[in-house]
């Protein structure tokens, strides 16, 4: 996984209980890297769950729930150090924009990055079908980069996951509904 995951979540854990939360984390899981994350280098997978399984056991939150709060907190983040990719367009098309500019984008600059597969459907204006595929299975932290995007963009999203690789289906399939509900 990619640092930036790691600056990110450092930064969340940081900001919203102190740096004493972060290096108690970092006492607690022990990484390989002591904790020393550069953004465009990579780290294990594991690193980065057992550092939300620390946060979970110190917090008492359910690690879907972690994961959630951190892909919402990251994607203003992602906004910032990449504006590019957020400026002119809408929050549908962002998110349509993911598999096919932002990932190739990063691909570019990281070849040895290992990103989820993204496939979209696109029924109607006002909807979009996005079919998520990783060996992560990092579904609640895509459902809180979605809520983050509503944020983001200030429009409602309303989702349902028809299918969840956490649930052992093959995939995440999270249908969207951008606005107020009809």
């Amino acid at each position: 996984m990619k640092g930036i995951a790691f600056t990110i979540l450092n930064q969340m854990v940081e900001e919203t209980m102190g740096v004493e939360a972060w290096d108690e984390i970092l006492d607690r899981v022990r990484p390989a890297s002591e904790g020393v994350y550069i953004s465009s280098d990579s780290y294990p997978d594991a690193e980065l769950f057992a550092i939300v399984g620390a946060l979970s056991e110190m917090t008492g939150k359910d690690v879907d729930d972690l994961l959630r709060a951190f892909g919402e907190y990251a994607l203003p983040q992602f906004a910032r150090r990449y504006p590019v990719f957020f400026e002119n367009v809408n929050a549908k098309q962002f998110l349509n924009s993911i598999q096919d500019v932002i990932h190739v984008e990063v691909k570019k600059l990281f070849p040895d990055a290992q990103l989820p597969d993204l496939t979209y459907e696109d029924p109607a204006p006002d909807r979009l079908v996005m079919v998520y595929r990783s060996p992560r299975k990092l579904c609640r932290f895509a459902e809180g980069l979605i809520q983050g995007t509503a944020e983001y963009f200030d429009i409602p999203i309303q989702w349902t996951q028809a299918q969840c690789m956490a649930q052992g289906d093959a995939l995440c399939r999270f249908e969207l509904h951008f606005g107020n509900p009809d």
